[in-house]
């Protein structure tokens, strides 16, 4: 192996290898951590408009069907969010 780096194009090739590796791994975790965080965020989301959905239809049934399309609504909403900050984690990865 050291004489491996003793080529002086060989060490240049590592050097520049590492360089680029570098470079990638920041924008790399921040993608991955924003994909994380609006996936968690999003199931957060929406277990708390569950839980309320629930708990408003069993205070009132007979607004039963308007708390199930208010709740359908606002899910969509949240996974809305969540999709654009997964899109936009993975567009500075590749950026």
């Amino acid at each position: 192996m050291l004489a491996f780096f003793q080529d002086p194009a060989a060490q240049k090739l590592a050097e520049d290898l590492a360089r680029l590796t570098a470079a990638n791994i920041g924008p790399g975790i921040g993608a991955g951590l924003a994909a994380g965080l609006a996936g968690v965020g999003a199931g957060i989301g929406i277990g708390m408009i569950g839980g309320s959905a629930g708990e408003g239809i069993a205070r009132q049934p007979e607004a039963a069907d308007a708390i199930k399309g208010t709740a359908l609504i606002m899910a969509a909403f949240v996974e809305g969010v969540a999709l654009f900050a997964a899109v936009i984690g993975l567009m500075l990865a590749t950026k």
